[in-house]
């Protein structure tokens, strides 16, 4: 992971958001609802117009950061999104219809693991974004991975976990069997025989798969 320093250095290059993006980063860290590191977002934004995305599915809306800024910055895209948590839908609504990108964003209540029906109807997508329940990355990888275009990609956030990931004592048993998950999955990713993979150590961890092809 970067030092404190560079980190710093590096979000202090990233342009200002908009004031709705703003608001919402505020309302993100006082309510404590994890939303992408801005280093990270950006990259990800970076690799989505460089991949000229225009579906994308995204796994785990939270309060609708990521999708908004998805939405402003690929022209012309469609984001479907999944949220289970009631006040987190909530709160995405509302900053959705605030933000007048509302007809480029689809919201599915529910569990991504029980909603594969009504997303499917949305497919194939260019690009998968996973940004939910740790401990369900590899199962969220595995459902959806079908719904991806032959030229597609996933994106999957915090897989590096504030570092931890590369600790081999960790006092909480919550947080080690956690962190046990996350490392589990990032060794399947990348030895997995259908995408090839690279973990990039910006943000909080960001894997990037891209589909080779072959279909299973």
């Amino acid at each position: 992971m970067l030092n404190e320093k560079l980190h710093f250095y590096i979000e202090g290059l990233i342009a200002e958001r908009n004031p709705l993006l703003m608001e919402m980063e505020s309302y993100a860290k006082e309510h404590h609802v994890p939303i992408m590191e801005l280093a990270g977002i950006e990259t990800m934004l970076q690799l989505l117009r460089i991949h000229r995305s225009k579906k994308i599915l995204e796994v785990g809306t939270a309060i609708g950061y990521s999708a908004l800024r998805m939405a402003g910055a690929i022209k012309g895209s469609h984001i479907v999104t999944i949220e289970r948590d009631e006040e987190r839908i909530k709160a995405a609504e509302e900053f959705i219809h605030r933000s007048g990108n509302g007809e480029q964003i689809t919201l599915i209540k529910g569990d991504a693991l029980e909603v594969m029906a009504e997303v499917s109807r949305y497919a194939p997508f260019d690009v998968i974004f996973i940004d939910a329940a740790k401990g369900q990355y590899k199962k969220f990888f595995e459902i959806y991975a079908d719904h991806l275009t032959e030229d597609g990609m996933i994106i999957t956030d915090n897989v590096l976990f504030k570092g931890l990931v590369a600790e081999s004592e960790i006092e909480s048993k919550r947080i080690r069997n956690l962190v046990k998950k996350i490392d589990g999955f990032n060794r399947w990713l990348m030895d997995h025989p259908y995408y090839d993979s690279v973990i990039l150590p910006v943000g909080d961890g960001v894997a990037i798969s891209k589909r080779r092809g072959e279909r299973k």
